[in-house]
């Protein structure tokens, strides 16, 4: 195998100074969800370690992914393909087609067996032995399958790839799936949503190919720095779940005060994603920020889960009433203002008391 140049090798060839080398290094740290003690890790690997190859596959999909890619603002998505990754093969961002790309692919599956990293977009279709998904002349399942088993790990970037995504949504005429079983022996890691965030894309891929090995992995195969938290959990509008306030429809006042969108179909309290503190397009806004209840896209079958206006407990894992839940909130909050009002009475006589008590030991 040839030597291949590591990302360190790349600053230097372009005249890169070494300050911004250790910058681009901090942010991978960060943007991988790894502590400061970190860092050093990070600029060994990205000294010493070549640039990880990457065959990246599309399968049944809209390339919303891709999409969303490259709107990575941390790293660009540019400085990751030209600086950071040696990108082989992409159905949508190579500028190659035809006969001399296929055989390209297949020269790099061979050249790099074992130590490429497949990622793939996309679901997989099943039905009529996959002839409704083709590439390169072959069933996408098969194109899956041969790179699959070659692969050192594999990326199953969104919802389609993970779970099947909207191809499987009822009736699914052409039997799509998640990429999962295609995979074989091989690794997985699982970046679900409708598309996945850009530095989420970013930072799985970056983190593989600077340490040789997965990220810390929840039950489901996503990487728990990502999706170790539900939306609900990181909502700017929690305090007013927790103090009842829903918005009761789009144009309300409530709504239009920011209050809560549990109501109108947010299911935040059941979906894990970064979107509450990640946020979208360089922590610009996400969807709920924008006024739009959040539709659970990082979950499995999330298209067949009921109208997306629906109010949760009616499709989904009931957290209580919300009505008692207000109406509780409503009486404590009460409570606690006459009770808050009762003590600083008190504190105010005992404050004026004392006073007084220490005014006459004084003329004493």
């Amino acid at each position: 195998m040839d030597k291949r140049e590591s990302m360190w090798d790349l600053y230097l060839k372009k005249g890169m100074s070494r300050r911004t080398f250790v910058k681009s290094c901090v942010a991978l740290t960060s943007l991988m969800g790894l502590s400061t003690d970190q860092v050093s890790k990070v600029v060994e690997a990205a000294e010493q370690k070549p640039l990880p190859v990457v065959v990246w596959i599309h399968g049944h999909e809209c390339t919303g992914c891709d999409e969303s890619f490259i709107r990575s603002g941390a790293p660009l998505a540019s400085d990751l393909v030209l600086s950071q990754i040696a990108l082989e093969y992409d159905h949508l961002l190579s500028a190659a087609s035809g006969a001399p790309f296929e055989a390209h692919l297949e020269e790099t599956i061979e050249k790099y067996k074992g130590n490429y990293i497949l990622c793939v977009e996309g679901a997989a279709c099943t039905k009529d032995n996959g002839v409704y998904c083709m590439s390169g002349g072959h069933t996408f399942t098969h194109l899956l399958q041969h790179a699959a088993q070659n692969a050192k790990a594999v990326i199953a970037y969104g919802t389609c790839a993970v779970s099947g995504g909207i191809q499987a949504a009822k009736p699914n005429p052409t039997g799509s799936s998640g990429i999962g079983y295609f995979a074989g022996g091989t690794p997985v890691v699982n970046v679900p949503g409708c598309p996945p965030i850009p530095e989420v894309m970013t930072g799985v891929v970056m983190h593989v190919a600077l340490f040789g090995t997965l990220p810390p992995l929840d039950s489901e195969g996503r990487p728990k720095q990502f999706y170790g938290n539900r939306i609900h959990d990181t909502c700017y509008r929690r305090p007013f779940f927790d103090a009842g306030m829903f918005a009761e429809s789009f144009d309300d006042a409530g709504a239009k005060a920011g209050w809560c969108l549990y109501k109108l179909g947010c299911r935040g309290p059941e979906t894990y994603n970064s979107c509450g503190n990640l946020r979208w397009f360089q922590g610009m806004s996400y969807p709920i920020q924008s006024g739009a209840p959040c539709i659970g896209c990082s979950n499995a079958h999330f298209w067949d889960d009921g109208a997306m206006t629906e109010r949760l407990p009616k499709f989904g894992q009931p957290i209580g009433d919300v009505d008692k839940i207000g109406a509780a909130m409503a009486a404590a909050t009460a409570v606690g203002v006459v009770g808050h009002a009762a003590a600083s009475v008190v504190q105010k006589k005992k404050r004026i008391a004392d006073e007084k008590k220490n005014e006459g030991a004084g003329e004493e």
